[in-house]
Order: C-alpha cells, then structure tokens, then sequence
C-alpha cells in the first residue's frame, strides 16, 4: 500500500515539475493551425456582406487562424461589395479568397473581393473578370457620370490591387474593358497568388507566405491545418433568401393581393395578416436589392385599378389596364445586368397570370354581387309568382313565397289566377297575371 502512495507521489511530481518546465506531456505534438471555411455561391447582396464580415470576427474569436472564402459569383452590389473589401482589408486574421469549384467564377464585384483577399487563388477551370460598372436601379448614366463612375472605381480597384501586390494594369483592364481571364492566365498576370485543385493542395502552397495584417507581417503557417466547415445560420439563410429578387417578388404581390382581399371584404382577417407580414418582408427585400421605384409604382397603380373597376362600371377596360400596369412594373422592377439579380421569367408569367385571374375574378365576383336581383327583404318580392286568393283589381289578396299579401293590380285578376310580383307599395304587392297558368291538380 505504501508502496502505491510513493508511486503516485511521484508521478504527481513528475507532471507538476513539466508544467512548471513549460513542458506539457503532451508537448512532443505540436498545435495544428485551423482554418474556417464558408461558402459563397450566389450574388453579392447586403446579407452576404453581413454573413461573411461577421464570420471574420467569429473566427477571431474562437481562435482560428484563418479564413477561407469559397467564392463563385456573378457579381452584385456596389456597396455590399465594398463593406467585404473594408471587413477583409481590416481583418486581423488572414483571409484567403479561392475562386472554387471548377467552373466557378469570380466576375464583376468579385475581382474586387478576390484581389483584396490576403492570399488569391483559384481552381483550374474557373474565371475572374468583367468587373465593368453598371448602373443599377433603373437610373441612365449619361457620358459624363459614366466616366466618372468608371474613373472611380478604376481607382479605388487599383488601390486596393497595389496594397496587395497584384498587376494594376489588368484591374483595370476588367473595368474599362470588361476583360475576363482564366485561373492559369491570372496566376501569369499576378492577379492571383496560386492556382490548386483543391483546398488541401492550397494549404500546402501558401505554407510560408508572408502576408501583411493591419498588426504587420506574419508568415502563414498553413501545413496540415485542420478545416473547419462553417455553415451559414438559420436567420442569415432566411435574409440571403428574402435577397432573391423571386422570393422579394413573391411576396410583393402575395401582400398586394391580400390587402385588397382585405380592403374588399372586411373582417376576413386571414387574407390581411398574411398580406401585411408578406408586404413587410417585401419592403425588407427589396431595400437589398437594386430596385426601380417606377416599377413599383406601377405595381400599385395595377391593383388601384383593379379596385376602381369595382366602383366603376368600365366593362373591363379598368381591369385591362391593371394587368397592363401589373406586366409593364413587374418587368421593370428589378433592372440590373447581372441575371441573379433579375427576377426569372419563370417566376414572373406564372405570377402575373395567377395574380391578374385572382384580380379579375374577384372584382367579376364583386360586380355579379352588385348586379344580381336582391333575394330578402321587399325588393326580394319583385319577380316572385304565387296565386290569387280573392279577386284582385284594386285590392286583394295573393299567396306568394308561403304568405299571404295584400295585393293590388291594374287590370282585373280573376281569383286562382297565377299572378307575379310586379312591384311593392308599403304593405302592398303590385301584380299582374303572370304567363304560366296555374295547372288543375
């Protein structure tokens, strides 16, 4: 037993001097450095600036070393683009850009954040370029204001190239003339740092490279690393899907629509509710995206209309109008040249045929409703037929829908006779003799 004690003792102090050396029983394995990797496969949008600006400061904060951003885009916003720039030239971790998979691309707003990255590469098979600025919203550029967008990011490209080290001549060539390159023609160019298949052959490269962080330079030691797959959380894949310009759509005329349900039969309830969270959503939408407000205008004016034909008799020409209005906004909403930021023309006929059929028949429901004979009350008498009771001239009495009248008529109705309603006095039924005989049983 005493044995045991003296053993255990030792071991204790065994361990308790290692620590005190600096040594942990484990110092023969050195630390493997970790890198954190996203994915961004879609087109350039406030939420993607959000989602990848907040992921450089969640992977400071849990330690990791790096950051590797997966990219494949056609481009995007302007604004959105520059606030990836200013979170990836300010990172205090490295922040490697890799144009990825094979067949990706990094266009448009993309080359911006490609070049900006710490370290640049691309997958063989993929392309950067045709970085060209365009204007958004709808707006015409004359010449003037298009050479001084142009000169403008020309410069702030170029900037951001010589901070990193990569041909200016090139950036500015994919802005003025739309230039596009392939992965082994940027890594020739300098515009790019490596070109490998995949991120494991990377890693092995950009081991040793000297980058500089706002804190200076350090040496990546990127050899065996071990990756880290973060996926985007459930509340940023909910705002990057309200960014689709379909689902912003969507849910613009699924709240137009329901407000007018609504408007036109109070006290449904459903109908607003779902109209008021979907047109919320929508307004949230569209402030992402590059939206024309003449298009929008021309939405709304659309479903005036619509509710016009309701209280004018116009014989459809309101309705027409409508769905005119309807198309020629829907088309004009979202104008940009990149497609992800268009809605789909598969997206948009379906929508404008279900919407302007929902409209038209609603407002046909609400004219035949208008129009059609009232069924209770007095004015429910006219047309009704029953039978003569007394002789009826001046006066008499008439059995009509399972009662009995007082009746009036201006030419003689014999009693037994088949009569009809021809119009209501007070308490009294005007009526005539109706065409079909009342039959013997």
């Amino acid at each position: 037993m005493l044995g045991n004690r003296n053993k255990i003792c030792i071991a204790l102090l065994a361990i308790a001097l290692l620590f005190v050396m600096g040594l942990h029983p484990s110092s023969g394995e050195e630390k493997k450095p970790v890198f954190d990797v996203i994915t961004i496969d879609a087109a350039i949008t406030p939420p993607i600036a959000r989602y990848i600006v907040q992921t450089i400061d969640q992977s400071l904060s849990d330690g990791s070393d790096g950051l590797i951003i997966l990219l494949d885009t056609p481009g995007g916003l302007d604004l959105a683009m520059r606030d990836i720039v200013k979170g990836i030239l300010n990172s205090p971790i490295p922040v490697i850009v890799f144009v990825h998979p094979s067949g990706a691309r990094a266009a448009s707003a993309g080359v911006i954040i490609t070049i900006a990255a710490h370290v640049a590469a691309m997958v063989p098979g993929t392309n950067i370029g045709a970085a060209h600025p365009v204007a958004l919203g709808g707006g015409k550029m004359d010449e003037t204001m298009i050479k001084k967008v142009e000169n403008d990011f020309v410069a702030y490209a170029q900037s951001i190239a010589k901070k990193r080290g990569r041909d200016e001549k090139w950036v500015e060539q994919a802005i003025r003339e739309s230039e596009s390159i392939t992965a082994e023609e940027a890594l020739k160019h300098n515009v790019i740092d490596f070109v490998a298949v995949d991120i494991k052959q990377l890693l092995e490269k950009v081991d040793g490279k000297e980058i500089t962080l706002p804190s200076g330079k350090v040496t990546l030691k990127t050899k065996g690393a071990v990756i880290n797959q973060k996926k985007m959380g459930l509340r940023g894949k909910i705002l990057m899907a309200l960014s689709n310009p379909n689902i912003a759509y969507l849910l613009l005329m699924i709240g137009l629509a329901g407000l007018y349900f609504e408007f036109a039969h109070p006290g449904v309830i459903l109908p607003g509710v779902i109209g008021g969270i979907s047109l919320i959503l929508a307004f949230y939408a569209l402030q992402t995206l590059p939206v024309n407000y003449a298009g929008i205008l021309l939405i709304i004016f659309g479903i005036i209309l619509f509710i016009a034909e309701i209280k004018i008799v116009s014989h459809g020409m309101l309705t027409v109008a409508g769905i005119i209005s309807l198309v020629l906004g829907s088309i004009m909403l979202f104008e940009s040249p990149v497609p992800a930021l268009r809605v789909s023309l598969k997206v948009m006929i379906p929508t404008i045929v279900i919407t302007s059929s929902f409209f038209a028949g609603v407002v046909t429901l609400a004219l035949k409703a208008q129009m059609r004979k009232p069924v209770t009350g007095l004015e429910g008498m006219i047309g009704e037929e029953g039978d003569a009771i007394t002789v009826v001239n001046k006066d008499g009495k008439v059995f009509v829908k399972g009662e009995y009248w007082n009746a009036f008529s201006r030419k003689l109705v014999k009693k037994g006779e088949r009569v009809r309603v021809v119009g209501v006095k007070g308490l009294k039924v005007e009526v005539e003799e109706a065409e079909s005989k009342k039959e013997d049983n």
